[in-house]
């Protein structure tokens, strides 16, 4: 069975999303930090993501010449959304059932890792219902003292355990956790 990975770029106080609603992401990354997540990203067997992501990234991926573009454009990807009727890009489709059930299926189709890109509100209902195995959080050398977090209205405190930490010369931190045995 697929795992699922989320990869998320925050800010040191822990947001995804900056106050004027744009995401934390939009640094330049450190050569070695971009080789690691396009090594991650082509050997996904899918990504998935919500609507607001997928409406950008659509935007930018199957005209750019940009390493990333193959992988995001190439591999399979399903779309989060009960208001999308159409998914125009490459390779895609739209899950807008259950959001459990539909992981639970993606899970049983696929043999390679599932990689969750976000936005904020759909990383968020990953992480509500439990269905990260993987947590790839990078941090970006900044801070925004608002925003939109990454952990929101958690159940219960989600206990994590750490696979491995790189830092780079640029500021920017990649940590890899799991979660904790229950």
């Amino acid at each position: 069975m697929s795992k699922v990975t989320l990869i998320m770029t925050a800010s040191l106080d822990g947001y995804v999303v900056k106050p004027d609603g744009m995401a934390v992401g939009a640094m330049p990354e450190p050569p070695e930090l971009k080789r690691w997540k396009l090594d991650r990203i082509s050997h996904a067997s899918t990504h998935i993501m919500g609507r607001v992501v997928y409406q950008e990234m659509k935007t930018v991926w199957p005209t750019s010449k940009d390493p990333y573009a193959a992988p995001m454009n190439d591999i399979p990807k399903v779309v989060f959304s009960k208001t999308l009727k159409v998914a125009d890009w490459s390779e895609s489709t739209i899950a807008s059932g259950d959001l459990a059930s539909e992981v639970a299926s993606l899970r049983r189709k696929h043999d390679g890792e599932i990689i969750a890109w976000g936005g904020a509100s759909f990383a968020q209902s990953l992480v509500r219902a439990n269905l990260i195995d993987e947590f790839a959080i990078i941090t970006n050398p900044v801070a925004y003292g608002g925003g939109k977090p990454l952990f929101l209205d958690l159940p219960k405190a989600l206990e994590l355990k750490m696979l491995a930490s790189t830092s780079f010369s640029s500021g920017h931190l990649l940590r890899l956790f799991t979660k904790r045995d229950e």
